[in-house]
């Protein structure tokens, strides 16, 4: 559905994504991660042709966005930076007009996709009445009015409250359950990105720094380790190799090819109590901070 090749974008001396390969099949949940200015916008916005590249390509649906645009771009729906609507129009009559442009679509499609997004009863009161959630859903009914197969949303949580993150939440998992549509999600809300998403992708600085799926952001050698002299046994792991790196002051991480059964035997023997030894389960957050972490290190080198 989606298919970035060699996509750069360059704005004066600032390049603001650099080869960007990036792959999104049928049906996926993807996440597209970073820091502000990590380039995800301006990435997003070659996709929906909005922003012109440097050079490289951008498939969308099969078709190359700058050639073909109409076709790229004809079964898609997107929410790009901050959706603008008429305050002092009913969402009904904002819908109609903002889809207009293109292709005016039937009541009953209306009816459909409001009642889908959850603001039936709401859809004849003007837009200044409505709350920072209900405009998020009206954005959202604006992207799925044409049918899409591919759904772009570019921090659809943004501001919202608990309670309206877990109804965005909770509505995009049905998009993809009951209509099957692909969704690119690009969002700082790390534990949604973790409920949402089968796979994701990490921009630093314009440049992928990670893609895969989110098992694999939980694959670490991390353990959790208690003893009666913390310091002493990282000091005795690092002598003999066992372990990489240490951290808060209870954490460990294993060389490659070290179990827990080598650790704990090596304490023992040298006079240490092992009270506790188990694994750490990384959350995405985790993964992340350690990944940008990791990579402001080596660009300080």
């Amino acid at each position: 559905m989606i298919e970035l090749k060699h996509l750069c974008k360059q704005f004066g001396q600032r390049l603001a994504v650099d080869d960007l390969m990036l792959s999104v099949a049928k049906g996926e949940v993807f996440g597209l991660l970073g820091h502000n200015g990590a380039g995800k916008s301006t990435a997003i916005g070659m996709m929906l042709g909005q922003v012109w590249p440097t050079s490289g390509e951008a498939k969308i649906c099969g078709y190359e966005v700058y050639r073909h645009r109409r076709q790229a771009l004809g079964r898609v729906g997107a929410i790009f930076e901050s959706p603008a609507f008429y305050e002092y129009l009913s969402g009904w009559r904002n819908l109609e007009i903002l889809t207009g442009y293109s292709a005016a679509p039937s009541h009953a499609r209306m009816r459909e996709v409001i009642a889908w997004v959850g603001l039936s009863g709401r859809e004849y009161s003007k837009v200044g009445t409505y709350s920072h959630g209900m405009r998020a859903r009206l954005a959202l009914g604006q992207a799925l009015l044409p049918g899409p197969e591919l759904l772009i949303l570019d921090e659809p949580s943004d501001g919202l409250d608990p309670e309206g993150i877990h109804e965005m939440r909770q509505t995009i998992l049905r998009l993809r359950q009951e209509l099957g549509l692909t969704i690119l999600l690009s969002s700082h809300l790390l534990n949604e990105v973790e409920q949402l998403c089968t796979r994701i992708a990490v921009l630093n600085n314009g440049r992928k720094v990670f893609e895969g799926t989110i098992a694999e952001t939980r694959h670490v050698n991390k353990v959790r380790l208690k003893t009666n002299d913390f310091c002493a046994a990282v000091t005795l792991l690092r002598e003999h190799q066992l372990i990489t790196q240490e951290r808060d002051g209870h954490l460990i991480e294993l060389s490659p090819g070290t179990g827990t059964d080598q650790v704990v035997a090596l304490l023992v023997e040298r006079g240490l109590r092992v009270f506790e030894i188990a694994p750490e389960e990384q959350t995405l957050e985790g993964f992340y901070l350690g990944l940008m972490q990791n990579k402001r290190q080596e660009e300080s080198r």
